[in-house]
């Protein structure tokens, strides 16, 4: 309670503070007597100002110091924030409070002021955080989208699960809900480019490259600004690293003021929002088992008999199981927990932002009480971070971040998705999951886990409680930053150093024994006793034993230094000028080869210069030089520059009479190039060098009279080639802003890139040349356009009733323009180019066939057997044959090319509500037949299988499955519009309702404020595919998504 009550001096108390410390210093010299004014050697203009010195709530602010400008004179504010002071007309009195921006005012007459002073956070609102610095928000004629770190507050552990349709020009999409595996996919403004190199965007936070994972694990509590860098002018500082766009996030800083204390509390409840329908009637399972036999062979022996389809259900379930895997397996629901607690405070000298979290996801696998250990998933994730800002002196910042990330996991060996996966692919009558004791067994202390033949079935259930693994990931960064004001040497003039390193780790070891099985040896119905048969005496451990996983260790040093200057010509024309260096290292501790294990180098220069006259026209060139290691010394550097233009013409005189309604109105354009070096294999190192196995088995030769010498040979997996160079990205953006009424913000923005230089395996290379590795060259080229679009609406309707509304919406397309390939003069449509990047193709399916007359006469499928009830495709170029050369583009691209979302928030006095809907759309996914296909391989039956299949007392041509069978049928396993299904939903993503608690209430126990809410999140989704949850697409058979309740709190001291 000390603490807490020291948090909350009374203001008498640090009045008598301030009136002590004037007291003492160089003020005392002339003073003769105090309250709150001073008396000092009168001179015969000076006469006495008085006024108030307010917040922009009109609070009084007690305590403030007014001084004047080159003197040693000043006073402070009494209780009720009033002053007055011994003056003369033209001096400048210095005004500041703790927290609040300082003012300085000239004093014109002895009227009375009205001094009112702003917080110090509203610098930021003003500014916009570009690459390597921040611009105001009017001078911004790049394409940025920021959003603030409150609407990315989502009930989950994982960050990247709020970007889809927050954020304009942002694709995103998430395939899997396994803790630790569910981070979302996403890009900025589409992809494109293909092969094997980098799509997604440079991730920055606090001017650090970092990784997707790292994102993942921010809290937004602790993030100050978050900002989407798109065009060539945004990204174009950051050279080879910024062609697919830049991901900046800034952390919290202390702020001046005294210690404030923030704790939020969150219990989640989470569930899937849908799971594949697996037959659950036995009976049903093995009819189907038998008719898949019997369709395609008559004179086939059944698999089950009559007496077996009785009993099974009825009769012992050791001998006549049925496995309800998934009951057995999963939960229905699970609860995590998420703790965030940050503290932040200081003075003139010193300011502090330290911040710890704590978040733990379960997994809803069953803990089985056989074991004396868990193989749920249990991920905890530690996060600390500690922000220190230190002015040496007036003109000197030292700045010191220090961050780490903690990751323990428990879990499942192979992990959650192979035990989902592992339930389809087992038969749930084979065998039960474990036997209880036979006669033989009665004295045995191990599980008796049940399989069939010798032993070598997949046992879901042995699988998962066999053993577990832990893994221990730790990512720790030490950043120290050194800002200097220059301005003793030129007005505007200022420099900025930056180190940062990091440390990375990981490390996994599996612990399990090996599972004894056993299959049903005899079965003595009139006791009902029966016996079993062990299939692996020899292999089954009753002890644990271990392994040990992948462990991965690396370090990166990273170095900035940067040099600004900012001046103002005749108050109209404003210029900025910056330089920045930066240099890269990263060194692998495990790498695996030669030259993988040299230290990773880049180094860059780059430069700002930006102009705006009367704030009305902008003109901004940027440029970066980068040069990479991985290219030979005369492709070895890049100059990527870029230019922009904006007119802000809500600025001019004419345009006054509009602005009751359009309150501001700005066009912008800008054009440039960016380039991209992590292009190719990330194993294919330094392109102008060859990769040479000197020591290879695999290509030694035998000798000698009797043969009995062997040398290892000689192998190369690339060949070095010199021109390899950048792969480059020539980029067009257009944009308007446009408020109406200082309520409606919109933006908006067309977009344009043409990517060059894509790295391509060369398409044909006669194997009379004797290559043993395919040579790659800069062949690719790709086109890509959109638009992108956000609306903000906001209104205080009075003190207790607000509302806002919020939507974006994302269109990014790409497509080939130059992709090497066989010419296909007499089939065109196999070509690439011309067709969309991420785009499938696929035989045409037409229907089922009806009958065998029906097959006899159609285009011979050159596809393996097939019958009647087998898909039947259509012969595009009409040779009577169909094969790969009837393969067509079918479908909208894998990656989504619509990403959009909307929402509002309510407020009416101390309650809130809000919701947010995210929605995809053009994009299409393929279910997998060969991985749902029942019987074959012992898999489960889908009850989608089972409701709408082709038989012959049914010959539904358009049924979803086509005619049973248990082995593979290769002809309905092609990728086709059979299988195709649209990828378009639109879901509830978010719904929050929260109570803020009275500050009459609050205020008694020294809480500032304090918020209690419930949210949801995955709630519904709306979708043409119901099998299950479409945003997984063709993954449907992993890990679900989450589907999470969610009630927290959220307290300030």
């Amino acid at each position: 309670m000390t603490n807490l009550y020291s948090l909350h001096v009374d203001n008498k108390l640090i009045l008598i503070i301030c009136f002590l410390f004037i007291s003492f210093s160089g003020y005392s010299g002339g003073v003769t007597n105090m309250k709150n004014s001073f008396v000092v050697n009168k001179q015969k203009d000076d006469f006495t100002l008085k006024g108030k010195v307010s917040d922009e709530q009109g609070g009084p602010l007690p305590g403030a110091s007014l001084v004047l400008v080159g003197s040693t004179r000043g006073v402070v504010t009494d209780l009720d924030g009033t002053f007055s002071i011994i003056v003369s007309r033209g001096d400048k009195l210095l005004v500041s409070f703790l927290g609040m921006e300082d003012q300085i005012i000239t004093v014109v007459d002895d009227q009375e002021l009205n001094i009112i002073l702003r917080d110090k956070g509203k610098e930021l609102e003003e500014l916009t955080v570009v690459a390597f610095a921040k611009q105001k928000k009017e001078s911004v004629v790049s394409s940025i989208s920021t959003i603030a770190p409150d609407e990315l507050q989502v009930p989950s552990s994982n960050l990247t699960t709020a970007f889809a349709g927050r954020l304009a020009g942002v694709i995103s999409y998430q395939r899997s809900g396994e803790p630790g595996e569910d981070n979302a996919s996403f890009f900025i403004r589409g992809v494109t480019s293909f092969g094997a190199g980098k799509k997604d965007p440079l991730i920055l936070i606090d001017g650090v490259e970092l990784t997707s994972n790292d994102l993942a694990r921010l809290n937004t509590d602790d993030i100050e600004s978050f900002s989407i860098l798109k065009d060539a002018s945004a990204t174009a500082l950051y050279g080879a690293r910024g062609a697919n766009g830049v991901i900046m996030v800034k952390t919290k800083e202390g702020a001046e003021g005294k210690a404030k204390l923030s704790i939020r509390i969150e219990n989640s409840l989470s569930e899937p929002v849908s799971t594949i329908k697996l037959v659950k009637d036995p009976q049903l399972f093995m009819n189907l088992h038998n008719e898949a036999v019997k369709t395609r062979d008559p004179l086939g022996a059944l698999i089950y008999s009559d007496e077996k389809i009785a009993k099974t259900g009825t009769g012992n379930p050791y001998v006549y199981p049925f496995n309800d895997w998934q009951e057995m397996l999963f939960k229905d629901y699970t609860n995590n927990q998420r703790v965030n607690m940050n503290i932040s405070g200081g003075g003139n000298i010193a300011r502090y932002y330290i911040a710890a979290s704590m978040n733990q996801d379960n997994g809803i696998l069953k803990v089985d009480k056989r074991n004396n250990f868990n193989s749920n998933i249990n991920l905890t994730k530690y996060l600390l971070r500690g922000n220190m800002n230190i002015n040496v002196t007036p003109s000197t910042e030292v700045v010191f971040r220090l961050h780490g990330t903690f990751d323990d996991y428990t879990g499942p060996i192979d992990g959650g998705t192979a035990v989902y996966n592992s339930v389809l692919k087992t038969n749930p009558v084979l065998f039960p999951a474990y036997f209880e004791p036979d006669d033989a067994n009665i004295y045995t202390t191990h599980i008796l886990f049940g399989n069939y033949g010798s032993g070598n079935y997949i046992n879901p259930y042995a699988d998962m409680v066999k053993g577990y693994k832990e893994y221990n990931k730790t990512l720790v960064l030490a950043q120290l930053e050194l800002k200097q004001d220059l301005n003793f040497l030129l007005k505007g003039l200022s420099l900025r150093g930056m180190f940062n390193t990091t440390r990375y780790s990981y490390f996994d070891v599996a612990r399990y024994y090996n599972p004894y099985f056993y299959s049903m040896g005899f079965y003595n119905k009139s006791t009902d006793k029966y016996f079993l048969t062990p299939l692996n005496e020899a292999s089954g451990t009753e002890y644990l034993t271990y392994s040990e996983g992948e462990k991965s260790v690396y370090s990166t040093t990273y170095f900035e230094g940067a040099m600004q200057y900012a001046t103002t010509v005749q108050e109209l024309h404003n210029l900025n000028a910056l330089f920045v260096l930066t240099s890269y290292e990263k060194r692998v501790g495990n790498s695996g080869s030669l030259q993988l294990s040299l230290p990773y180098r880049n180094l860059g220069l780059a430069g700002r210069l930006t102009y705006d006259f009367d704030t009305r026209y902008f003109l901004e060139w940027n440029f970066g030089y980068n040069g990479s290691e991985r290219f030979s010394k005369k492709n070895r550097f890049g100059f990527f520059p870029s230019i922009a233009a904006g007119y802000l013409l809500s600025n001019e005189i004419f345009f006054e009479p509009l602005k009751k309604v359009i309150s501001k109105l700005k066009l912008k354009a800008s054009y440039g190039l960016v380039g991209n070096d992590e292009i190719g294999d990330p194993d294919d190192r330094f392109f102008y060098l060859s990769e040479v196995n000197m020591n290879n088995s695999s290509r030694g030769y035998t000798f000698g009279n009797e043969r009995n010498y062997s040398k290892n040979g000689v192998s190369i997996s690339r060949y070095a080639d010199p021109y390899i160079t950048w792969e480059k990205s020539y980029k067009q953006n257009y944009g308007i802003e446009l408020s109406l009424f200082e309520k409606i913000e919109i933006q908006g923005d067309y977009f344009r890139e043409h990517r060059t230089n894509i790295l391509q395996e060369r398409s044909y290379i006669p194997s009379t040349m004797g290559l043993q590795a395919s040579p790659q060259a800069n062949i690719g080229e790709v086109s890509g356009q959109g638009i992108e679009f956000s609306l903000n609406y906001s209104q205080f309707f009075n003190n207790d009733l607000w509302a806002t509304v919020m939507g974006n919406f994302t269109y990014a397309t790409a497509k080939y323009l130059v992709y090497e390939e066989p010419s296909y003069e007499a089939t065109p449509w196999i070509r690439r180019e011309g067709q969309k990047i991420g785009q499938s193709w696929g035989l045409i399916a037409e229907r089922l066939f009806i009958d065998e007359y029906d097959v006899e006469n159609s285009p011979f499928q050159e596809f393996g057997d097939y019958n009647a009830g087998d898909i039947k495709y259509k012969d595009i170029n009409k040779d009577g044959v169909i094969n790969s050369y009837d393969r067509v583009p079918i479908g909208f691209p894998t990656t989504p090319e619509i990403v959009y979302g909307f929402g509002a928030s309510l407020g009416y006095k101390n309650f809130d509500f809000s919701f947010f809907f995210q929605g995809s759309g053009r994009s299409s996914f393929f279910i997998s037949p060969g991985s749902i296909t029942p019987f074959v391989n012992n898999q489960s039956l889908l009850e989608m299988i089972a409701e709408d299949y082709w038989s012959e007392d049914n010959r539904n041509v358009y049924a979803f499955w086509p005619r049973l069978s248990n082995y593979t049928m290769t002809n309905n396993n092609q990728q086709s519009t059979h299988w195709l299904r649209n990828g378009s939903f639109l879901r509830l993503k978010t719904v929050e309702t929260g109570y803020t608690f009275p500050k009459r209430w609050t205020d008694k126990i020294f809480i500032q404020n304090a918020r209690l809410y419930l949210s949801g999140s995955n709630l519904f989704v709306l979708s043409p595919f119901k099998d299950w949850d479409v945003e997984m697409a063709g993954n449907g058979f992993g890990y679900p998504l989450q589907r999470v309740i969610n009630i927290g709190l959220n307290i300030n001291f």
